[in-house]
């Protein structure tokens, strides 16, 4: 089995060690990346942003106040509602739509929450860079040399 970046022969040594170190720069840059959690997340933060404008309980739920403690609540009510229904009758169309809107708001809430900390020191963030961009000028410049080859082949 041949390799054969651009679609001819030669330039496979390059584009190998292109891809092994775009690769290799790609892994350190998601190594360094942790995550944390907020304390909301879209769809609670939505809720509490509504609830902590129109009345009491401290604008930003720092106080422990009626919205921090049921915006999570809240966001389980649709899933709750549609396995209730379910468990009643399994044949309604609107028991299922209920439920799987509950799970997706479910998915989402837990997925926005998410924060992402990138945290390397600047040798590193400088290494992984030029890993990074250095390994996809060695893949393209494989490419382009073999499409070059293949162009001057054709000629003769």
């Amino acid at each position: 089995m041949k390799i054969q970046p651009g679609g001819s022969q030669g330039g496979e040594v390059k584009f190998l060690v292109g891809a092994l170190m775009t690769l290799a720069g790609l892994w350190f840059f998601f190594d360094s990346v942790h995550f944390t959690t907020a304390r909301m997340g879209l769809v609670s933060g939505a809720i509490h942003g509504v609830r902590g404008h129109h009345g009491g309980g401290g604008g930003d739920g720092a106080g422990g106040g009626f919205a921090q403690t049921t915006s999570m609540g809240i966001v389980l009510v649709p899933l709750f509602i549609g396995v209730i229904a379910l468990f009643f009758d399994v044949r309604r169309t609107w028991a299922w739509v209920v439920t799987w809107i509950g799970v997706a708001i479910l998915v989402i809430e837990i997925v926005s929450r998410f924060r992402p900390q990138f945290q390397v020191k600047g040798s590193h963030a400088i290494l992984l860079l030029v890993m990074i961009a250095g390994g996809i000028g060695m893949m393209l410049r494989a490419y382009v040399d073999d499409r070059n080859a293949n162009r001057a082949g054709k000629r003769r």
